[in-house]
């Protein structure tokens, strides 16, 4: 008997699939280039999570009092008007997840193939793609469960790493988890915040829940614990990484490298180290693309069933999969690995989908004043201040890149304007 819904786990597991992709794997090399002390580059990782927190009760609450799949998409045209709703989902659709799950696609398939270098990373991440949607496109029950079963593995090859680091790190390099002098300087000083914008990026996902809101067990109940839980499961597994990273190698091998996953392994495991990374990294990618694959279609499918010219992406299977929202994003994201056009795209994926974190938080100011009355099963907790931080989090965030990277912001900008433009043209034809 098919399974109607997902349960908490397969959820919660959606969740920390999405979060933890190849940033954590990828940020301390850069990091030590301006930090070289080990309390602060462990804070960025901590202060990083906190954020996230802080984001995940607030979409908790819009999450419960509007249990609808779409996340962005549904919030956002509930809370503002239509035209935002349909802008926002343009974006998740292409920059939200095509792009994002194309490159951790082919990343999946370039890991593997530096094991196995006469395989394609190419056609390694096109299949695993196809393969992931014809996973999600069977039951509730076999795609929930095959989504909490390799986030599980992804979780214990995680801390068996942060075990291997602990035990078998001969000579260990020493780890400050209490602050050295002049380590105050280095926490408010630029770097620190440069860092954190990375970090940040690290830690996109942790909303991922809300986009099939609609077929989650008692969401209105189950919501805040699968956000919130996921989201502090993911900051302990990030300290514990960069930990890990730097008491197995020296900050000297680890600064600027972007592979500092091989080098921590190749001194815990010798030259082995590089192959087994390798390996584990296409391992733990498997679970991020299928999250990704799970999630994403989901807004296609809510779109669909708000406008008429995409209602065919909203069907669904006689179990409730909508199977066509599921083979069409799919298509869009082998369109991008086909092509590798999404690179450009993800330049300026950072700003796009952090206007759209920033208005939604917003959004909860502006539902409990315009809504009063509104059910809420749960409430932010901390609030006003949890959406005050993240907010302030990422409108620093947001400004330092318009300041810094005004070609993106632009492009970015640029593609809002093109998506509300689409929205007045359907709106006008009197299909929206």
């Amino acid at each position: 008997m098919h399974r109607s819904r997902y349960g908490p786990y397969a959820a919660t597991s959606v969740v920390v699939a999405n979060m933890i992709g190849t940033g954590v794997f990828t940020s301390l090399g850069f990091q030590l280039l301006d930090i070289q002390s080990t309390f602060p580059l462990l804070l960025l990782w901590v202060v990083g999570g906190a954020g996230a927190f802080c984001g995940a009760v607030c979409y908790a609450e819009l999450g419960a009092a509007i249990p609808r799949s779409g996340g962005e998409y549904t919030f956002l045209g509930r809370i503002y008007h239509p035209a935002a709703g349909f802008v926002s989902g343009c974006v998740s659709a292409t920059v939200g997840f095509s792009a994002p799950t194309a490159l951790a696609a082919i990343t999946f398939g370039t890991y593997l193939a530096s094991v196995f270098p006469e395989l394609s990373p190419t056609w390694l991440g096109a299949g695993l793609v196809a393969v992931m949607a014809g996973v999600h496109i069977t039951s509730h029950r076999s795609s929930g469960l095959f989504q909490s079963g390799f986030t599980t593995l992804k979780v214990v090859l995680i801390v068996a790493f942060c075990l291997a680091a602990a035990l078998l790190a001969d000579p260990a390099e020493p780890v400050a988890l209490l602050p050295a002098p002049g380590d105050g300087r280095l926490v408010f000083g630029g770097a620190f915040a440069v860092s954190l914008i990375y970090v940040s990026y690290a830690y996109t996902g942790w909303n991922a829940a809300t986009y099939l809101t609609g077929e989650v067990d008692d969401p209105q109940r189950t919501l805040p614990r699968i956000l919130a839980g996921g989201t502090l499961l993911v900051t302990v597994l990030y300290v514990a990484l960069n930990h890990a990273f730097l008491r197995a190698a020296p900050m000297a091998e680890l600064e600027g490298r972007i592979e500092v996953g091989y080098v921590a392994a190749t001194h815990l495991f010798g030259p082995a180290g590089a192959a087994i990374m390798g390996v584990t990294l296409a391992v733990l990618l498997v679970s991020t693309v299928s999250a990704m694959v799970l999630a994403g279609p989901r807004v296609l499918q809510v779109m669909g069933e708000d406008h008429p010219p995409l209602r065919r992406l909203a069907r669904t299977k006689a179990n409730g999969i909508p199977a066509a929202a599921v083979l069409t994003q799919a298509a869009l994201t082998l369109g991008f690995i086909v092509t590798a056009s999404f690179e450009t795209i993800l330049v300026f994926a950072g700003f796009i989908l952090g206007l759209n974190s920033l208005f939604t938080v917003a959004g909860v100011f502006v539902l409990r004043i315009r809504e009063p009355a509104l059910e809420r099963p749960f409430r932010a907790w901390g609030f006003p201040v949890t959406p005050l931080i993240y907010l302030g989090l990422t409108s620093w965030t947001l400004v330092y890149i318009a300041l810094d990277r005004p070609a993106e912001a632009l492009a970015a900008l640029a593609m809002i304007v093109a998506g509300l433009a689409l929205y007045g043209l359907a709106k006008r034809s009197g299909q929206a």
